[in-house]
């Protein structure tokens, strides 16, 4: 496993995301998130949506900042 990677849950309106962000260790979350630009990348990538529903599994996803509400480091 990558070092660099972090698992997280990110959740917006409509769907709940797990996968990995690349973070340097002992950099936070937060501190990724105001850096990034528009869009954070995913990768492998699972999105579900309400009633536990997987709509669909990625290698590489782009997540717009706008739409996301929560993000959750995993252990």
């Amino acid at each position: 496993m990558d070092n660099n990677k972090t698992k997280v849950t990110i959740l917006t309106g409509s769907y709940r995301i797990k996968g990995y962000i690349d973070l340097m260790p002992g950099a936070r979350v937060t501190d990724y998130l105001i850096e990034a630009k528009n869009f954070i990348a995913v990768t492998d990538a699972e999105v579900w949506e309400a009633g536990e529903r997987r709509v669909l599994t990625a290698p590489f996803l782009n997540v717009s900042r706008d739409f996301i509400q929560v993000v959750m480091p995993e252990s």
